[in-house]
Parts: structure tokens; C-alpha cells; sequence
């Protein structure tokens, strides 16, 4: 059987048959197991534990307008959390391993909640996520590409009285089908997912307009720059998401040249990878910005294309998510059930990268990494660094002076100058002369007078640059600032939460806040720690004006005026 026939049939998210046979990709011999593996299993146990609590918070009076609903974490009756409760209790129905499997009372669970997802669905087809977005196609997409395999595993279960609950949801999805068919979307990778749900809804009631519309989406062009990344750059939400949802169309479509961008995104994200298996997320354009990103939803790509590809990196991928983020994969029950293809055991692993310095230019993001410690670098972002090592985490560093209230540092570019990494800034703080008479609005209106048309005076410069050098343990971070003196300055090193420090005074305004007066600092967080110095604190300003607030994480400061020459250690 030819690998591209092969993919259609043995591999689609949606549809694939439970058992398949003796096939081969590119000539390696290939069986699916007949069975579910150990860890496919021990999932579906970790799903078991979910399904009690989620009935419990389902509203269940037949008088309530919103029966059969999940309410979200502020209370609110919600179809986003009531599709993720069709997924998870489609999962355990359909799984023969749980405890839930084919149960009369769980399919009555999932019967009210899609009544309740009928109920809330607008005549044109579209759900409302409530938190913002109103009669929206792609909320309705991110519905149909969670509850399309709902519906593939209740159908497969073959249980005593599914049927209704199958043609029930089946109108539902259908009818979003119709909003997607014609709806409109708002951020890049809404066009993925509005197509992978079309390509879904495809391969369960075949209609060639779903074919259609996903393929004019197409036409757009995927979205990957240069570096392997995606518009959003969202590694801790939206490029996983889209990784998977690109795989899921190039099945359904039956279009392997997708997976060439997959696979691309997939390489670079090796480099993304902290020595505690958390991703980069700082240089994303989304909510995930910052925040503590772990893998879990790589797993489905990397074991994917693993397979596909006989790829012992994606497989140590695979492996390194497993052991640092196992759990989380729960959330992707319903997709690993319904691909067996997934339920072959992993090739074997190829040597990560974990030793290396490599830049990202259109992510504006340089890494280096050294064994258990690595560091980020970051352009056109307040947080210009982080360092891990480890468990313990040095989230951000970020430098403000006092400047016209506009001094908060960031860097346009990340420059390479021989071993070093250099980020600038320029600033200017002038003052404006009196408007030239003959332009004076009678009534005084400013609006009128513009300010550009004043001559400016007194103007005052501050140049900032930092400069990043690599030391045997860990990096130099060289500061220097000049131009006009006697501006104050903060330098700040946010730490996650939950370490402990040593060689630093609290400051007496803040008990997150610390000063660091002494040669040397330190940051334990469980066995490992982050040694930090020499200090400097020439003041006690660490909130300064034109500065970003402070987080509510522990930051130690140094503190200076201009002209500021500083070199700090981390290690």
C-alpha cells in the first residue's frame, strides 16, 4: 500500500478504522497493535478520576435554562466547558478499560449536555464564548474539532442506546458545519482550525463545501516564518494547537506536503525546550506570553510524525514530555483513542539538543543552553532575559531609569558581535519652545497646534546597552547606560515563586522586594540554585517611573544612577 493511502486510511484523527492490517510506510513493516498500550490505558484511569466531578458541577434541574450545562471557573454555564465534558465522558464510554465504559447513566450525562449545547447554538449554527466572542465561527470550529471524535467514539462503542444521542449531536455538529461553511475568523490560526473541523466534519458526512472552504483557506498560505515559527508564536497555546490541527487536514485532505510545515515547527521547538521540559513562552503575541509552559500538547505531533518518519527525536521528545508533563496528555484522550495509528510503540531515541547557542531573528528570541541551565533572549520585550536552571527559575530581568517617564528598556534587535550578544536602545526627552505666532489657534484650542510645529529645546539623550557573554557556568550581563546623568535606575530579576534566597535584604516597601547590596545572591528551588552578582544599590527606588509594575512574583533589584556601568553575573 502506497504511504500516501496509507495515511488517509490508518491515520485520520476522525475516522480511523479500530483495527487495521499489515501496511508499510516507505517499506518498514508496520502492524497496529490490537490492543491499547500501557500508557494509552493509564489514561484513560487519569480520565476515570475527572468524570464524577464534572457531573457533580452539571446543572441538572430540568426547570434551569442552562440543563445539562458545565459551568466555567467563575460559575458561568458554559459550551466551551460542556464540549470538554462530551469529549472526556466520550472517551470513558467508548474506552472498555474504564469504569464508565458503555454506562447507561454517563450516556444520560452526555445526552443532556448536548441538549444543552442545541439549546445555545444560534440559528446560523455558531456558539457564543462568553468571555468575548459572540455568534463566532471560531469558537463553534474549536467546538467541532473537540466533539467531532466525541461523536467518532460513541459510534465506534457500539453501546445499547447511543443512537439518539449520536443523531442528536450529529444535527449539532451539521449545523455548525453551516457557520463554518461561510463564517469569518480573527486571528491567524482560527483558518487552521476552522478548516481541520470542516476536513472532520468531511470524512464523517462527506459535502464537498467543506472540502471547499477549507481548501480557500488554504490558498492563504501557512503561516511559518523562517525560524519553523507560526504568526502568533503562541508555544505555550496556539502553535501545538496548530501543529495538530495541520496534521489533522493533511490527513483528511489527504495532503502530506502539510506536514512539511509541522515538521518544521517541530525542529525548531527542540530549541525552545528548558532542562525541566518547560517551553520558551516569552516571545508570544498571545495570552501564554510569559506564562509557565509545559508540552503536553506537542505529544500528539511529535508522535505522530515519530512514527511516520521513523524520527528518534520526535521519539526522545515524546519521551522527555512523558516524563515531565504525563498527566496533562489527558486532555487529548479522545484523540489518541481515536487514532490507533498512535498506539505503536515509539522507534528509538536520538540525542536531543541541550548543548547549544542558536538564534530565532524573526522571533526575535537567542538561545543558549548548557546542559542544566539555559538562557533566553528577548527583543522587543521588557523581559529582555531569562535563566533557568533547573528547577529554579529567574522568569524575567527588566531594566527601567527614571526617563521622562518613558525608560522601561527594550531592545528592537538581538545583535551577534563576535561571542556576545548586544541589545540597545536611544531615548530622547526634549522640551518645546513657545508656538510660532503666526499659527496660534484664536481660541487657544492645543488640538489645533500641533506639537510638532514647536521648536524643541534642552533635549536630553540616554543610550542603554546591554551585552550578553557566555562564562564557563552561566552568562555576563553587561550593563551600561549614559547620556544624561544623574537618572536613577533599577535593574529587576523576577523569580518564580516558591524558592529561597540568600544574600539579599528585603526592601522595606515590599516583602516581594529585595535588595542585593553584597557581592553575591542566591535562589534555591529544590535542589538546584541560581547564583547571582555582585550587587549594587545606590538607592532604594525600584519602582520608578515610566516603569512596568511589579509583578507578583519575588524580584531582587539593583539600583544606580547614570552613568551606570554594571556587570552581573549568573550562574
Amino acid at each position: 500500500m502506497q504511504r500516501r493511502t496509507f495515511i488517509t486510511m490508518g491515520a485520520t484523527t476522525l475516522g480511523a478504522l479500530p483495527v487495521m492490517g499489515l501496511s508499510a510506510l516507505d517499506g518498514w513493516p508496520f502492524m497496529l497493535p490490537p490492543a491499547k498500550p500501557a500508557w494509552l490505558v493509564e489514561l484513560v484511569k487519569l480520565n476515570d478520576k475527572n468524570i464524577e466531578p464534572l457531573k457533580l458541577r452539571q446543572v441538572q434541574a430540568a426547570s434551569h435554562p442552562a440543563v445539562g450545562a458545565i459551568a466555567d471557573g467563575d460559575e458561568i454555564p458554559s459550551p466551551q466547558a460542556t464540549g470538554h465534558f462530551i469529549s472526556m465522558a466520550a472517551a470513558a464510554f467508548s474506552a472498555n478499560e474504564s469504569l464508565y465504559y458503555r454506562s447507561a447513566d454517563l450516556l444520560k450525562n452526555i445526552a443532556v449536555a448536548i441538549q444543552y449545547l442545541r439549546h445555545v447554538q444560534h440559528p446560523d449554527g455558531t456558539i457564543d464564548l462568553l468571555s468575548t466572542n459572540f455568534h463566532s465561527p471560531p469558537d463553534t470550529a474549536f467546538s467541532v474539532e473537540l466533539l467531532a471524535p466525541a461523536y467518532h467514539l460513541i459510534k465506534s462503542s457500539n453501546a445499547d442506546g447511543a443512537s439518539p444521542v449520536l443523531s442528536a449531536l450529529q444535527t449539532y455538529l451539521q449545523k455548525a458545519g453551516e457557520s463554518l461553511i461561510v463564517g469569518g475568523i480573527h486571528t491567524p490560526n482560527h483558518r487552521w482550525v476552522v478548516s481541520a473541523a470542516l476536513s472532520q466534519l468531511n470524512a464523517l458526512w462527506p459535502d464537498e463545501r467543506y472540502v471547499k472552504r477549507a481548501e480557500q483557506w488554504l490558498t492563504e498560505h501557512i503561516d511559518l516564518d523562517a525560524d519553523g515559527q507560526y504568526t502568533e508564536k503562541s508555544t505555550g497555546g496556539y502553535t501545538p494547537l496548530v501543529n495538530r490541527v495541520l496534521i489533522t487536514l493533511s490527513i483528511n485532505l489527504n495532503n502530506p506536503g502539510i506536514l512539511e510545515y509541522v515538521r518544521k515547527n517541530l525542529n525548531m521547538t527542540m530549541y525552545y525546550v528548558h532542562p525541566n521540559g518547560e517551553v520558551v513562552t516569552e516571545a508570544s503575541s498571545r495570552q501564554d506570553k510569559g506564562t509557565i509552559g509545559t508540552m503536553e500538547n506537542y505529544y500528539f505531533s511529535y508522535r505522530y510524525l515519530a512514527l511516520l518518519d521513523n524520527n528518534g527525536e520526535y521519539a526522545a521528545m515524546c519521551r522527555l514530555i512523558e516524563k515531565s508533563c504525563f498527566p496533562k496528555l489527558v486532555n487529548t484522550l479522545s484523540a489518541f483513542l481515536g487514532t490507533p495509528f498512535l498506539w505503536t510503540g515509539l522507534p528509538g531515541s536520538k540525542a536531543l539538543p541541550t548543548s547549544y547557542t542558536k538564534a530565532f531573528p524573526f522571533s526575535g528570541v537567542a538561545r543558549i543552553r548548557r546542559g542544566n541551565w539555559d538562557a533566553t533572549l528577548l527583543s522587543n520585550n521588557a523581559g529582555f532575559l531569562t535563566f533557568h536552571k533547573g528547577s529554579a527559575v529567574l522568569q524575567g530581568m527588566r531594566l527601567v531609569a527614571s526617563f521622562f517617564g518613558k525608560g522601561q528598556f527594550q531592545s528592537a534587535d538581538i545583535q551577534q558581535e563576535g561571542g556576545s550578544w548586544v541589545l540597545r536602545s536611544q531615548l530622547e526627552g526634549v522640551y518645546y519652545q513657545p508656538y510660532p505666532t503666526e499659527g496660534i489657534d484664536p481660541l487657544g484650542d492645543l488640538s489645533k497646534m500641533p506639537r510638532t510645529n514647536r521648536t524643541q529645546s534642552e533635549i536630553q539623550h540616554l543610550e542603554t546597552i546591554i551585552t550578553i557573554t557566555e562564562m564557563g557556568s552561566g552568562i555576563n550581563v553587561d550593563i551600561e547606560i549614559h547620556g544624561t546623568d544623574r537618572v536613577p535606575v533599577s535593574l529587576e530579576l523576577i523569580f518564580r515563586k516558591g524558592g529561597k534566597f540568600t544574600g539579599v535584604e528585603q526592601h522595606p516597601g515590599s516583602p516581594l522586594a529585595h535588595l542585593l547590596k553584597g557581592n553575591s545572591g542566591s535562589y534555591t528551588m529544590g535542589n538546584d540554585t541560581i547564583r547571582f552578582g555582585p550587587g549594587k544599590a545606590e538607592h532604594k527606588g525600584v519602582q520608578l517611573r515610566g516603569g512596568l509594575p511589579a509583578t507578583d512574583s519575588p524580584a531582587v533589584y539593583l539600583t544606580g544612577f547614570t552613568p551606570f556601568k554594571h556587570t552581573l553575573q549568573l550562574s
